[in-house]
Parts: structure tokens; C-alpha cells; sequence
């Protein structure tokens, strides 16, 4: 059906010609370009339903919503066109763009993109065919010093250098907003050591490059780069993307810094993005509108004309405190309108989520006088707004109390222009204070460092527990509103901000695309099915709702989880070197996104989606010598001295990008394409393979693993390759499978083994040799390799990798007789009861299969049958807050949960 561009028969040449190494020179300008597919025949491809991810009919889109949707191979051409609408039928104007390719060229993945005025249903149908344009159409003007994009009812002016970021955003010929910038301060000291003299200083953003990604006709994307400077000091750079949507009011912005400073003098003491906002109208036509928890909303005015000792009149009152227009003044009782004066304008307000249990709201009339306490509550949806019956700007943040300490503010609303900052970083917290929690305890030599890991499980090494290079990234959205909005509107406004609306593709679909390689919808079609069934959800609830139960919030905290728990203490070990933080330690991310897929559980994919956005940016290193690589797991995200390319697995991510579509997790990926090359950097293995930290790394030999290291530089260029991007991706990715293939014991071969930088081949000795680590599978090799194996169809790689998935749980005897020696004691059975599911299916062999099923139910090193998922609850006084216990740690859930799920896509009939 596919006819195949150059690209996609080198691609097929490659994958059958198993001894032919791929030159890391050869790829063409042909190979880098968008593969081409020939029209295809259509007929027989139903319509693919969608629907909300959190279920009915939003009332309000975050300006619209982006999201992803798999095919088959060899289904569509990346050209093709598709149509979108809903259930009764009616046109819904859609943009499409692919963003992932099968090599034979045709499409793998598909984003598409409706804007906020598109017509709204529950559910609606995805089809090839022509799309429906809008109304409105995006269009985007780049001039010498500015690009305006322009959404049929905003118009947003980015200037292309100077500290503003956004320059205007006009209703009509209304500015409703101005002059955005970002903001941020420091401070030379901590906030808590009682220091008599702190010195701040505050910084402004800078842009040094403005690009659009997308031009409409439904969805433009704008991407701003820049640093915040003051003075000749330039840091903390940054990346802002702004989405605009056909028909839409909205402007969403997705806000991603790195930290560059100095943990020891940089203590950065406020975050922000602030816009300026003409003020119209008179003092009490003027409102304020802060969200609350849930549906709650604080409507006030500048100058409040309710509960005085004299009353302007019911209407009057009444449009106040609808937003609307007040009545001509001369329609007031006089006893008012003549005392307007003396009525105090309150300009300033502050919503303040300084933790993620409370929030304050309090107001003064402006600076040099004090505040007052307006309200609060528990967590804030995080939105405000500020303006007039004649427009105004709501402005608002996304995960507001989960990231705290965080506040809305506005202030000068009394004047000509009020100033409205979301802070991601609140100036009433304490400062950041990122330096390293303990100083060292004596652990100077290796010999120290290892006997504090047997202790404390902390991998500590002098120096290594910094934050620079380490980043966060923020979600935002703006409306340029044309009126106050009512109560119930904002309302709407602030849950769509909370919790964009999302559109997807059932698991149903995304199983019979054949993308994410061995996962099933749930079947519960049998009783030990369904036990099982049960048994994954009970677990996956119990860690969704720990991070509540334990408040794991927090602005550098927010989407990880703890390692191990402390029974002793009814507590997760949150203090105890690596037992504490997760960070993606046996792939938490994989199990999380693989409940996701087989569930479309709108909870499951919050908790992964949160867990993404924490570990593939503050568990990662953006800038510095270790560009490219993660932190093992520790009390603090970046302290321990384990930085490896298994933490910062792309193979943890790419189910985010492809789902959604998101740039900034798209551009995470593509920065692991190379990093390779942190091997020249720094030897993961310096304290335990006697180089006695002495390093002198040859690019054509480098010591990197055909296991742990591997799968996760192949999982990068897996994905790079599936996204047509650098064809080095593709080069590497082959070169490696198959060098690895060619040892004599494949991926068990021991001896001394070595990586060339420049085509990803790997060299090793002639003679079978054994090293086997648990470890090696565990950290998403298993999964890169289910998928690779049936995009290269390669016979060598596929036997090898069978040959090695089989043998892991044999006995030592099989082990000796296929590889020479017995493969030792190994960890981490249950774990690889996945493996031998995976070789059972492709020798077609049913004693496997049963043998997967007891290697996954006797649980070693996991969860066996007879494991009880059940939760007690204590209370006080044995604990500060009730909480729920259960006997799991995170590995052996991430582990049981992707075992669980392989063995029953690949061998459930046999369960």
C-alpha cells in the first residue's frame, strides 16, 4: 500500500542485511527529510473515537488542547489529511501534523489541534479526509523587530529582542495586556540562617531568539529563548512557548528555566511572569477575581461600594458585583456618589500558596501601607484576574498548590496600570536553597564513598551534588478578556487552567496501532485474569495516593516518589540516603504510563504526566559537564553522585510527547541523542573498576555498557529516529543492536567490551565470556528491545536478544551449555518473568510461557501471589497525619506492574 521513498528502502535494506554495519557517514539529505508515502487506498480505515480524558463536556479549553494519535504501519501517507467531528456529525475545523514515523514512511503518529471556538462534544470521530477550517484563522506576520500572531480575535505582538517578552496582546484595538516580562531575584544568603545583612537583586529576561514552530490554520506556536540579566550577568536561561488557537482569547505558555547558579551563593528568592494592565473606568468599575478550591471565586472590586453605612442602590450594587457596568453615578443615592472620595481603593492583592495545605488572600490600598487579610482555604485553583466591564486579563498557572510556594498577584490597580504577576517562585517564601544537605561526614576516598553506600545506600562523592544544570518547567495560560467574567465563568476559566482538557484515543486503538511494543487493554475475561487486574490496580491507587497521604509537593518535589518505606517509623525514608526520592529508579515512568495505556484512567495519566514533567527535567542535567545524564535516586534530586544515562532515559518520555504532542518534552528527547558522549566526561564505573578515579577516555573505546548504558541511549535514538530526526539516531541505534549481536554471548558477554562515539558499534572479545547484571534489563531494555525487533527485522539480533531473554531464569545448566558458564546468582526474577514471556512467544513455546507465569507468581525479589496488596491505616498519635501502609516499595511495584503487564499481553491465554 506504501510506496517507499529512498529513505524507507535503506531503512529495509539495513534491516536485512544483519553483518553490514551502518556508516555513520552515509546518511543523505534524502535521509533527512520528511519520509514520502504515495496516496493511499483508504478503504476499511474506521474512524477513530476520541474522547475527553477526564470524561463529558468541558465547559472551557485552556485557548484549545493538542494531542496525539497512533496508526498502524503502513496506514496512512505522513501527508495525509484528516477530518474531525462529532458525534451527530458536525465539522470540527482540525490541524494535523505527523510526529512520528514507521520505516517504511508512513505515518506512526499523528498530532492534531482544535482551538476553544471549535464545536464541543463528548465524544467525536477522527477520519482521513479533508478538514474543516475555521471561522478564524491563526495567521502569523514576521516583521524586521516583532511577529504578530493573530487568532481571529487576539492579537499578540512578540518582539524579537529586549526584555519584554510579549510586547502587547490587543482585543480589536484594545490593549488588554503589555510589557510581559519575566522576573527573578537572588539573594547571597539563605533566608534561614538569620544572616544580619542579605543582599538581593533582581533580574529581567532577556530574549535572544524568537522562532515559530507552527503558522495555524488552527494552532500557531511561538518559542522564545533567552536569559534573565542584570548588569554583565547573564543566567538562568530560559524557554517560553506560546500556543495560540483559532477563534481563542487565550494564550498558553509553557515556561522551562535552568538552573546555572551557584548553590552556595545564589538563592533565588522570586520567579515570576508579570504583564502590564491598563486600567479604564472608574474605581469601582474596576475587579479583581482570585479562584479558590474547587468552584470557589473571590469577586471584588477596587473600591467596594457594599456594606457602607450608606447604600448607592440595589442595581448598583448588583452590577458590581456581577462585573458589569455600574449605573451613571447620578442614578446613585447622593449620600454616596458624594463620598465616593473617602471609600479606600484597595489596588494591591495577593494570593499566597506558600504550602500545598493553605492559602491567603490579602489586599492593601498600595505600597507603604499594610496588608489585610481578605480569606483563604486549602489549595487554590491558581487563577486571577484583573480589569473592567471593558476588558481585562486573566492570568493564571497550572498545578498552582502542587509546586508551591507560588502567588498570584496584582498590584497598582488603583492606577493607570495594575501589574499582574503569576509567581512560580513566591517573594514571601523563604529563598531557594539548593546546596547539598550534609557536609560529607568524612567520605573523602572511594573506599570512604562505598562504605557510606552500604550504610546509607548514598552513592556520596565530593562535589557531585549540585544543581547546575538541573531545570523546571511550568504550564501558564492567559485570557485577553473582553469583559469581567462572571462568577461562574471564571470558575470555568480556572478549572480549564487547573486541568486542561484533553483529547484521546481509546486503548482499544492505540493497542491495534502496535506502538509502546507488548501491552493489552484490561481483561478481565477470566478470574485469575481479573485477580490480577485487581491486584495492578490496587497497587498503582495505593502509590497515586501516597503522594497526597504524604504530601510529596513542592516546586523541586512535585511529580516524584520515595524509593522505600520505613515500617519502623510509618514513614517512606525520605531522610535516608537512597531510599528517599525515586527518581525513575526500575522505571517507575514505564509502569506508570503502561497502567496508563491499558487503563485510559484519566487519574493514571495525571500521576504519570506530573511524574514526567518532575523527572525528565529536575532529575536531569541541561547544561554543564553532565549535560545529558540523570541522578540516581537520594534524599535530594541531584545529590547523589550516580549520574547515568539510565536516569535520563528518554524511553521514560516519549509516551508524553506522542500523546500530547508537547515541544518542550520533544526537545528533552532530542537533546539525549547525543548524550553518548558524557562517556568522555565522566566513568560511571570510576570506584569500582580499580581505575582509582584516573580517566583518560579514547572516543573509539569507550566503557560503556551493552545492558543498562545501552538501552538507554537506544531508547534516545529510538526515538529520534521514529521522529525522522538526526539520522545519527538511526546509525547508532542499528550499529549497536547488531555489534552487541555479534558477541559470542550477545548481551551476556562478558570481558573487556568497548563502544567507538562515532557509529555506536560495540567490540568485544572472540571467545564466549559471562557478565550478567540484574540491573542490565531493568531500566527499559527489555521494552526498546520488544519494539526495535519489529522495526529492523533483523534474524541475528532477534535470536540473540531471544537467546538472552530465555536464559536469564534457566537453570545454571542451560546457562553453561548455551553460554559456557552459569550466569550466577542472579536478582530480580519476577521482574524477568517479562523476558522469558517475551521469548516464549517467539519460539512459540508454551513450557516458556507457563514457566513466565511461576517466575511472576513465586516473586522473587518481588511481589509473590500470596502478597497482600492491602492497606492498613494508621493514626495518631503512632504517626503525624493518617496515613495508609501497605508492605510495597516502589521498585518492586514498577518491576511486578511491567512484569504483570507483559506476561499478560504476551502470555495471557496461559495464565
Amino acid at each position: 500500500m506504501v510506496q517507499l521513498s529512498r529513505r524507507s528502502m535503506i531503512a529495509s535494506a539495513a534491516g536485512g542485511t544483519a553483518a553490514l554495519w551502518v556508516s555513520a557517514g552515509a546518511a543523505s539529505a534524502e535521509q533527512r527529510s520528511t519520509p514520502s508515502a504515495a496516496p493511499l487506498d483508504l478503504t476499511g480505515h474506521d474512524p477513530v473515537a476520541l474522547r475527553w480524558l477526564e470524561g463529558g463536556t468541558p465547559a472551557q479549553l485552556a485557548g484549545g488542547t493538542t494531542w496525539g494519535v497512533p496508526w498502524p504501519r503502513g496506514a496512512f501517507a505522513p501527508d495525509q489529511e484528516f477530518a474531525l467531528t462529532t458525534a451527530s456529525g458536525e465539522a470540527v475545523p482540525v490541524q494535523t501534523w505527523p510526529t512520528g514515523w514507521w520505516p517504511d514512511g508512513s505515518v506512526k503518529w499523528t498530532a492534531h489541534a482544535i482551538g476553544d471556538a471549535a464545536p464541543r462534544d463528548e465524544t467525536y470521530r477522527l477520519a482521513a479526509g479533508t478538514p474543516a477550517r475555521p471561522k478564524n484563522t491563526v495567521s502569523v506576520h514576521a516583521g524586521r523587530d516583532d511577529i504578530t500572531v493573530s487568532t481571529g480575535v487576539i492579537d499578540v505582538v512578540f518582539p524579537r529582542s529586549g526584555d519584554r517578552v510579549v510586547k502587547a496582546i490587543y482585543r480589536g484595538s484594545t490593549v488588554i495586556a503589555k510589557d510581559g516580562r519575566l522576573v527573578a531575584s537572588r539573594q547571597d544568603r539563605p533566608s534561614t540562617e538569620g544572616s544580619p545583612v542579605i543582599r538581593a537583586e533582581a533580574f529581567t529576561g532577556f530574549v535572544t531568539s524568537v522562532r515559530v514552530e507552527q503558522a495555524g490554520p488552527v494552532r500557531a506556536v511561538v518559542k522564545v529563548e533567552g536569559k534573565h540579566r542584570k548588569g554583565r550577568r547573564a543566567w538562568l536561561p530560559f524557554v517560553l512557548r506560546f500556543s495560540l488557537y483559532a477563534g481563542s482569547d487565550a494564550l498558553r505558555a509553557v515556561h522551562s528555566f535552568v538552573f546555572d547558579g551557584n548553590a552556595d551563593k545564589d538563592f533565588i528568592n522570586g520567579l515570576g511572569v508579570q504583564f502590564k494592565v491598563p486600567m479604564r473606568g472608574q474605581l469601582h468599575d474596576r475587579h479583581i477575581r482570585l479562584a479558590g478550591e474547587g468552584e470557589g471565586v473571590l469577586a471584588e472590586a477596587v473600591r467596594g461600594i457594599s456594606g457602607l453605612r450608606r447604600d448607592p442602590g440595589a442595581a448598583v450594587r448588583a452590577a458590581q458585583r456581577e462585573g458589569k457596568a455600574t449605573p451613571d453615578t447620578s442614578t446613585w443615592d447622593s449620600r454616596v456618589t458624594s463620598r465616593l472620595q473617602y471609600i479606600p481603593a484597595f489596588g494591591d492583592y495577593s494570593l499566597r500558596q506558600l504550602n500545598a495545605h493553605g492559602f491567603e488572600i490579602h489586599k492593601r490600598t498600595g505600597a507603604g501601607h499594610s496588608w489585610i487579610r481578605v480569606d483563604g482555604g486549602k489549595r487554590a485553583e491558581g487563577l486571577g484576574y484583573v480589569g473592567s466591564p471593558s476588558g481585562g486579563l486573566a492570568f493564571g498557572m497550572r498545578n498552582f498548590w502542587q509546586l508551591h510556594p507560588t502567588e498570584l498577584e496584582v498590584s497598582g490597580a488603583a492606577g493607570d496600570e495594575a501589574t499582574a504577576t503569576v509567581w512560580m517562585w513566591s517573594p514571601r517564601a523563604n529563598a531557594m536553597d539548593l546546596r547539598f544537605y550534609h557536609d560529607g561526614m568524612g567520605q573523602d576516598t572511594f573506599a570512604e564513598q562505598l562504605e557510606g553506600l552500604e550504610i546509607t545506600y548514598e552513592d556520596y562523592e565530593p562535589g557531585f551534588g549540585s544543581p547546575h544544570g538541573v531545570a523546571r518547567t511550568t504550564e501558564l495560560t492567559f485570557w485577553a478578556l473582553g469583559a469581567t467574567p462572571t462568577s461562574a465563568g471564571f470558575s470555568d476559566l480556572a478549572a480549564a487552567n487547573s486541568t486542561p482538557p484533553l483529547l484521546i484515543s481509546s486503548p482499544q486503538h492505540n493497542h491495534a496501532a502496535g506502538v509502546f511494543g507488548s501491552w493489552a487493554p484490561v481483561d478481565r475475561s477470566a478470574p485469575a485474569k481479573a485477580a490480577l487486574e485487581d491486584k495492578l490496580d490496587a497497587m498503582h491507587r495505593y502509590h497515586r495516593e501516597q503522594v497526597d497521604q504524604r504530601s510529596w509537593y513542592g516546586f523541586w518535589d512535585y511529580g516524584d516518589i520515595m524509593h522505600s518505606y520505613d515500617s519502623t517509623r510509618h514513614a517512606w525514608s525520605y531522610d535516608v540516603g537512597g531510599y528517599a526520592w525515586d527518581n525513575s529508579e526500575l522505571s517507575t515512568d514505564l509502569w506508570l504510563w503502561y497502567h496508563y495505556l491499558r487503563t485510559g484512567d484519566a487519574k493514571a495519566f495525571r500521576f504519570a504526566e506530573a511524574m514526567t514533567r518532575h523527572t525528565g527535567e529536575v532529575d536531569v542535567y541541561h547544561l554543564g559537564k553532565y549535560q545529558g545524564l540523570g541522578t540516581r535516586h537520594g534524599v535530594m534530586h541531584w545529590g547523589d553522585s550516580a549520574k547515568q544515562v539510565r536516569i535520563s532515559n528518554a524511553g521514560y518520555r516519549r509516551f508524553y510527547y506522542f500523546l500530547t504532542a508537547d515541544e518542550r518534552v520533544g526537545d528533552l528527547l532530542h537533546d539525549l541523542v547525543d548524550s553518548d558522549r558524557s562517556f568522555l566526561v565522566l566513568d560511571p564505573g570510576r570506584k569500582v573498576n580499580g581505575s582509582n578515579g584516573v580517566f583518560d577516555p579514547d572516543p573509539k573505546a569507550l566503557g560503556v555498557g551493552t545492558t543498562t548504558d545501552w538501552g538507554a541511549l537506544a531508547m534516545a535514538w529510538l526515538t529520534e529516529w521514529e521522529r525522522n530526526g538526526n539520522p545519527i539516531a538511526r546509525t547508532k541505534l542499528i550499529n549497536g543492536a547488531r555489534s552487541i549481536a555479534a558477541l559470542p554471548n550477545g548481551w551476556a558477554q562478558g570481558g573487556a567490551i568497548t563502544y567507538n562515539l562515532a557509529d555506536g558499534t560495540f567490540t568485544g572479545p572472540s571467545e564466549k565470556k559471562v557478565y550478567v547484571g540484574s540491573l542490565g534489563s531493568v531500566f527499559g531494555l527489555i521494552e526498546v528491545m520488544t519494539e526495535l525487533n519489529e522495526l529492523i527485522d533483523d534474524a541475528d539480533v532477534k535470536a540473540q536478544w531471544v537467546n538472552f531473554c530465555r536464559l536469564y531464569n534457566s537453570t545454571k545448566a542451560q546457562q553453561r551449555e548455551a553460554t559456557g558458564s552459569d550466569w550466577g546468582n542472579l536478582n530480580l526474577k519476577q521482574a524477568y518473568s517479562r523476558a522469558t514471556a517475551y521469548a516464549a512467544t517467539q519460539l512459540r513455546d508454551e513450557t516458556l510461557a507457563k514457566r513466565a507465569w511461576t517466575e511472576l507468581r513465586t516473586g522473587h525479589a518481588g511481589y509473590p501471589d500470596s502478597h497482600s496488596f492491602a492497606s492498613t491505616r494508621i493514626e495518631g498519635p503512632e504517626v503525624l497525619n493518617p496515613v495508609d501502609e501497605a508492605r510495597l516499595s516502589t521498585n518492586a511495584s514498577a518491576q511486578f506492574g511491567l512484569a504483570a503487564i507483559q506476561c499478560l499481553a504476551l502470555v495471557g491465554d496461559e495464565i
